[in-house]
């Protein structure tokens, strides 16, 4: 089979054979279908994170269908059509997956990261990481669902809006787009905020009721115009750009982090302890949470916007998602 890897930190891609893998008990074989390239792959790609190993093959927003399956699988059958995304699997036995929160595992898996990913032909993955993929949607739809369209979807649902509240989208990139799409069907007053008019016209196409220009409008006082928002979803990987919208909040409002910056945010304390400010970060969600996302998608109509790419043409793509022009996930099509 071929894969897409790269052979030592910060290398150029390399399109490889290797043997086919065979799955171990409790775990499945896919046959990859379509694998999104997302920011994150920069962590296996750079070396940055803890646990990866080279080569290295990335990618974590896989669909497909199981090949084979290995030992004690009972729920899984071959020619199913899975997804797996950040939530590569979890132990089972550290503090946080006894509480049942398996986003939160001490010993998180990512594929990718931890295992081979699906920049590939072929993968393995434990039966804990599957999502089942509805037959509405194709491979390539779905595969961008498992990482940003999570990642924005779970952190909205768990967010504390409800139905009618005024909810902001901080960025209108790869997670931010499928943001607005989620903000607008959960039934959210939804405020898209980025930089330049150029913006706008696909932030109301999307859903959003109203557009924010960052660089010509004190975007907090517009929010506290319209009464504070009570949630202000920050996608942007700048946190220079999410400290304003603290004071856009409502009484109870909270900034949720979902794009990860390491740029510092910066709270200042006078500004937060009369209206109860808050802000908080959410991780992407499991593989339950996955099959909701894809529901839900499949139910109101969001979709991602792609560009897709062949395996030969991996560097190329992963270039692409790179560079912050494409419109607005690559995938992928093996």
């Amino acid at each position: 089979m071929r894969v897409a890897q790269v052979p030592k930190q910060n290398a150029p891609f390399e399109l490889v054979e290797r043997p086919m893998p065979e799955p171990g008990p409790r775990e499945v074989r896919i046959k990859v279908e379509a694998c999104g390239v997302c920011h994150s792959d920069s962590f296996t790609v750079e070396g940055t994170f803890p646990g990866v190993h080279y080569p290295a093959v990335p990618g974590h927003e896989i669909a497909g269908r199981i090949d084979a399956v290995g030992q004690d699988v009972t729920t899984w059958r071959v020619g199913q059509r899975v997804g797996v995304g950040w939530f590569g699997g979890n132990c089972g036995v550290c503090p946080r997956c006894r509480r049942g929160d398996f986003i939160s595992c001490r010993n998180l898996k990512v594929p990718g990261v931890h295992y081979d990913g699906g920049y590939a032909e072929y993968m393995v993955a434990p039966i804990e990481a599957l999502a089942s993929i509805p037959d509405e949607l194709d491979a390539a739809a779905a595969a961008p669902l498992l990482c940003a369209g999570i990642t924005t979807f779970n952190a909205l649902r768990n967010s504390g809006a409800r139905a009618g509240d005024l909810v902001a989208i901080l960025g209108i990139g790869g997670l931010g787009h499928l943001g607005v799409q989620f903000a607008a069907k959960m039934g959210f007053h939804t405020v898209a905020i980025a930089r330049g008019k150029d913006k706008e016209k696909l932030a109301l196409e999307l859903g959003a009721h109203r557009y924010l220009d960052s660089e010509t409008q004190d975007v907090a006082k517009e929010l506290m115009a319209l009464g504070g928002a009570k949630v202000v979803l920050a996608t942007v990987t700048s946190g220079k750009a999410m400290t304003p919208l603290i004071d856009g909040l409502a009484v109870d409002g909270t900034l949720v982090v979902v794009g990860a910056s390491p740029e510092p945010i910066e709270v200042i304390p006078f500004h937060i302890l009369g209206e109860r400010r808050g802000v908080r970060g959410w991780p992407s969600g499991t593989s339950a949470d996955s099959e909701d996302t894809l529901r839900f998608s499949v139910l109101t109509g969001v979709e991602a916007m792609i560009e897709t790419y062949p395996l030969a043409k991996t560097a190329e793509a992963y270039a692409r998602m790179m560079s912050g022009k494409a419109r607005f996930r690559v995938v992928l099509a093996p």
